[in-house]
């Protein structure tokens, strides 16, 4: 079939010239139904827009004078956050007096990340910025 033969085939059809490669070395143009092309092309949109995932990063707030309990209560949390597929950011604030015990702080910071070492890696180290120390982990990949 020629050239002039398809176009005439399109306009009976009311079919369009569309280009569906304009970046290409050598543009792709194709005959075909505009409305069918963009409905199938927002389809696609649509499903890959459903399968990808966003991980959302959840804050958690220590302190260096935290109690057992809490520090249990806020770590049962973070494992959930985590097994769930979510980053959790633990900070730590340090208040007046407690910028001289950094070191009670680091302390806790690392039994936290090690309470949750079987289902959680550090992503960022503990690192103190002006009076809060923080730190990102995130769940472990299977």
């Amino acid at each position: 079939m020629s050239s002039r033969d398809a176009l005439a085939k399109a306009e009976e059809e009311d079919l369009d010239l569309v280009c569906v490669a304009p970046n290409a070395p050598t543009p792709v143009c194709k005959i075909l139904d505009y409305g069918k092309y963009r409905f199938e092309k927002q389809k696609a949109a649509k499903v890959a827009k459903k399968n990808q995932s966003l991980t959302e990063v959840k804050p958690l707030r220590l302190s260096p004078v935290i109690d057992k309990h809490d520090f249990e209560t806020k770590a049962k949390q973070a494992s959930k956050w985590i097994e769930s597929g979510m980053k959790v950011k633990v900070d730590m604030r340090f208040r007046g007096r407690m910028m001289t015990r950094q070191e009670v702080g680091m302390k806790i910071m690392n039994d936290f990340i090690e309470f949750l070492k079987p289902i959680a890696s550090v992503e960022k180290q503990p690192k103190l910025e002006g009076n809060i120390m923080s730190c990102v982990l995130t769940p472990i990949k299977k």
